[in-house]
């Protein structure tokens, strides 16, 4: 046995070395993957209380340390079209029949509150903590309002259909300078008198590539600058149809006479 390994003493130290240089790689990787496993932000999106459209809307943060949010952006894709709205802020107050006034009198209206936490969502998340931002059928209402979208019950009138809803999280982590971000999408499926909540996903969309949070500090820089509120594509068929049918109407009667 001895002069085997006299013989083979070369070959044996040069095996040696390899094992030791692959258990180092192997203790390095772990070490990297648990670095940057505490270093990753990770933001969920999920229901609670519930799972139809009067769920709750969660946000936690599952990351090593705080996420301050910044906006959290939400956008209502519809069968003509989509309405985006920063939501970071909360609504002022809404009484049922407020879509049939659109200037509310000033005598109805609360004075805003010094405590920041009742104005804003805009704040930090502790590590292991969540936030609501209120039920997904007051989201969809809020934006629907927003477009002047005629609501009854939970479903809006006419032939226009609601099909997704997507929340974007935009915030700063720990004490990084680049913002990072996280989106869900929920589908809305229509029942008689309201929607059923599907997430389009199993798990939340992590923004945190270095492409993607350059895309993000364009996308902050360009909400700060213009003020955002809300935006939309949306398309009032009825509308189009009164224009239509009113034009026809009068050819029709320039025509006749």
């Amino acid at each position: 046995m001895y002069e085997w390994i006299a013989e083979h003493q070369q070959v044996l130290s040069v095996v040696a070395s390899l094992g030791s240089v692959i258990i180092w790689l192997v203790y390095a990787q772990l070490l990297y993957l648990g670095f940057r496993r505490q270093r990753s932000p990770r933001l969920i999106i999920n229901r609670g209380r519930n799972k139809d459209i009067n769920a709750l809307c969660l946000i936690s943060n599952m990351s090593a340390e705080s996420v301050f949010i910044e906006y959290i952006i939400a956008e209502l894709e519809t069968s003509e079209g989509a309405i985006t709205m920063d939501i970071t802020d909360f609504e002022q107050e809404y009484n049922e029949g407020d879509e049939d006034d659109q200037q509310r009198t000033r005598s109805s209206e609360k004075p805003l509150s010094l405590n920041v936490t009742e104005n804003t969502r805009q704040g930090p998340i502790e590590p292991g903590g969540f936030i609501h931002i209120g039920t997904f059928c007051e989201l969809v209402q809020r934006l629907a309002r927003d477009e002047g979208i005629q609501m009854t019950g939970g479903v809006p009138q006419g032939k226009l259909e609601f099909h997704r809803l997507t929340l974007r999280l935009i915030g700063i982590y720990g004490p990084e300078n680049m913002p990072v971000g996280a989106e869900r999408s929920f589908d809305l499926k229509v029942g008689e008198s309201y929607f059923g909540l599907r997430p389009a996903s199993w798990d939340t969309k992590q923004l945190a590539s270095m492409w993607q949070r350059r895309k993000l500090r364009k996308t902050v820089e360009k909400l700060n600058a213009t003020n955002f509120s809300s935006a939309s594509s949306f398309r009032h068929v009825d509308r189009e149809e009164d224009v239509d049918n009113r034009s026809a109407a009068e050819k029709a009667s320039k025509t006749g006479g």
